[in-house]
């Protein structure tokens, strides 16, 4: 069964136990809708923005962008298990503004991604990527919550 309503799917993902339920929706939706799943990691640059470019610097990069390709390779390696086309991708920038883009320039239906359902003072102080790509997106947002307790 394939369906015009799902062509491409981001699931954006950190590599994290919280994001594993969100794949297994995200990879069952591609799946009955014949979609393309786009899983996205995003190397947060954010963070790094005022530190001077150094040897420190470059090493922390690397060591995200290999949790990066980790993290979508996983997803690959499951989505391939269940017959689903996955592109591995991997962004750099501040998490939320970087999956709102990739979904706006990549003619994406919709977006799948985790979220510890934090609330209260958690949430506040954390931020929340999942919370912001709702708000921002242009483009469906579906948050799966991982079964955590928060």
């Amino acid at each position: 069964m394939t369906s015009e309503f799902y062509r491409n799917i981001i699931i954006a993902t950190d590599g994290s136990e919280n994001t594993q339920k969100a794949l297994s929706y995200g990879i069952e939706i591609a799946k009955l809708s014949g979609a393309t799943v786009h899983a996205l990691y995003v190397v947060d640059t954010s963070s790094f923005s005022s530190i001077p470019m150094d040897a420190g610097w470059e090493s922390m990069y690397e060591i995200l962008k290999k949790e990066g390709e980790k993290a979508v390779s996983e997803v690959k390696k499951q989505g391939e298990a269940a017959g689903v086309d996955v592109r591995e991708v991997i962004e750099e920038g501040h998490p939320s503004s970087a999956i709102i883009e990739f979904a706006e320039n990549n003619n994406v239906d919709l977006v799948v991604l985790g979220t510890l359902g934090k609330t209260g003072l958690d949430r506040f102080l954390l931020g929340s990527v999942a919370e912001k790509v709702v708000r921002g997106s242009k483009v469906p947002v579906m948050v799966v919550r991982s079964g955590e307790s928060s």
